[in-house]
Formats: C-alpha cells, structure tokens, sequence
C-alpha cells in the first residue's frame, strides 16, 4: 500500500522531492523504491523531463489500479469505523448542485428505512468531475446528467427525470416582468447569475438568447451553489437567473425568489443515476438506486400541471 501511495504522490507532485517531503523520507529512498518498482514492473512508469515527472502510458494503468485499490481501502476502512459506531455502513454519493435537494433527502429517508443507521456522505461536482470519481472508486454512485458528452466507460445510467427551465427573480421584479411579453432582449440587459461556465445548464441558457438572435449576456455572479443563487436573486432588484424547474420551487420556499411565468424550452440532458457495472450487486447501491427511484417517482406524480 506504501508503494501505491507513492505512485499516487508522484503523479500528484510531479516531482520526488515533493514526495519525499509528503511521505516525510529522503528523496534517495524515494528514488529506490521508485526504481524497485519500475524494476517489478518491467519498464519506466514515469517519464523524466526539466518540467517534472509523467506517466508513461504504462504508468497510466498502474496508476489508475492503484487509485481503485487505495480508495476500496479507504472505503473499508470508513466501514469498519462506521461499524464501530453502531452504523450499518457509509455509502459515497456524488451529486451535481442542480440535483433537487429534496428529491435527495426522500430518497435518503427510505434509505434508512429499508436499511437503519446506513451512513451517507454526498460530494458535489459537476457531471464529468463525479464520473472520474465513481470510476476510480472514490464515489458508490453519482447523480448527474445523462450528457452525450460525457465518458461512459465502464458504468451504467438509469434516467430519473427531466427539469423544465424557470426564469426566476426577486419577488417585485417577477411580478414586473410577469406583466410584460417575453423579450430576449431586454432580459439580457438584467444582472445575470448562472453556474459556472461548459456546464450543460450554461450552454443550454445561452443556447435561449443564441435561437432569440440575441447575444448572451455575461454573467455579474458565477456559482455551483444554488442556494447562494437564490440568495444573490432575492436580494436584488435587477439580478435573474434560470434554473431547473424542482430548483426554482426549492428557492421560492428556501430563498424567497418568485418564479417569472414564462414559457421556455431548453434540451437539457435528464438527470440519470450513474453506477460501476461492478458495483452493481453492492446491496446498498441498489438499496440507494431502488429508495432514489422511488423519490423521483414520488416527485413527478406530486408535480402539478404545468402552468408554464
């Protein structure tokens, strides 16, 4: 495990040095056991250059086991505490800011109804950031969009559901804009808050202004966090934003924004369930898969009639 931790220092660092100084040893014995294990190997697993140390492709493989093995450990290790703790285990959910965070709360209440005293632990990314960590092990499951664009080596996807846009804005300047037509045009002369830019929600909405004619705006706030959004959005006069539907119903109630009854129409990827084709025997995985279906059921036939 010593030996793999190293791996991932090097890789890490780009430098033996730096590993030494993280591992607390000399770089001389850095440099042999690295040697060592490049003899094991058969061949170099790092390319030597004045702008660091790369892996070979070689490397490249050894490197993405050893990550795989590192966090399996890890995990075990969370269990065996967990476990002394009177916990049943603790699963690893990754999940992107614009999942509803209600849906996510039910899915973990029936999860602990089916399964007391199981542990969960949820880390935020974007899509393509919780599928790098579902593939080397770091997560049990990730809940994100279904994009094409998106690396689906290796794991299998369920589609939960969609999410219809919504313009949103401070109560006062909703209802002023409720009173007037749809206008690409003046709306782009708004205080913009959107998240953070390449994320399919970014392009989607200015994918609106681009079929408008209209150049997108550049946004005054950029953010992951939705709350900080609904926040930003109730506190001014001029700032708007769109957002999936489930989102904008959570920050009328959370953040006090209102919703802008306009009609708009985006072809945002659905929010799908991402899990390891080896992971999916894990009891508690598809105990969390089949609670989280449930949830987003529950959800879609709560959803009254569109009024948009």
């Amino acid at each position: 495990m010593r030996h793999l931790q190293l791996l991932l220092l090097i890789q890490q660092h780009g430098s033996l040095t730096r590993a030494a100084e993280q591992l607390a040893t000399s770089q001389p014995a850095i440099t042999n056991t690295l040697s060592e294990l490049e003899a094991l190997f058969g061949a170099p697993l790092f390319d030597r250059s004045s702008r660091g140390m790369a892996p070979t492709p070689l490397g490249h493989i050894v490197l993405a086991r050893a990550s795989v093995i590192i966090n399996d450990l890890g995990h075990l290790v969370h269990d065996v505490q967990a476990s002394g703790a009177g916990l049943a285990a603790r699963l690893q959910i990754g999940a992107t800011p614009f999942v509803s965070s209600r849906v996510l709360c039910d899915a973990l209440t029936r999860l602990q109804q089916d399964t007391p005293r199981l542990a969960a632990r949820i880390h935020q990314g974007t899509s393509a950031q919780l599928l790098i960590q579902l593939r080397d092990h770091s997560l049990d499951a990730a809940i994100g969009r279904a994009d094409p664009a998106l690396n689906l080596e290796g794991l299998d996807f369920e589609r939960l559901y969609l999410q219809p846009p919504r313009l949103i804005a401070n109560r006062r300047l909703a209802a002023q804009l409720s009173r007037r037509p749809l206008d690409w045009q003046a709306l782009a002369e708004f205080d913009w808050i959107l998240g953070a830019p390449g994320t399919p929600m970014r392009e989607e909405v200015a994918g609106l202004f681009l079929r408008a004619g209209i150049t997108p705006p550049l946004p005054l706030m950029e953010s992951h966090s939705t709350e900080l959004i609904g926040t930003l959005i109730a506190g001014s006069e001029q700032a708007i934003s769109i957002v999936p539907a489930d989102i904008a119903n959570e920050l009328v109630r959370v953040a006090g924004v209102a919703i802008v009854p306009y009609t708009l129409g985006w072809q945002l990827p659905p929010i799908a369930l991402f899990t390891r084709r080896d992971s999916r025997a894990h009891p508690n995985t598809m105990r969390f898969a089949a609670a989280l279906r449930d949830a987003c059921g529950q959800m879609q036939a709560a959803r009254p009639a569109d009024p948009y």
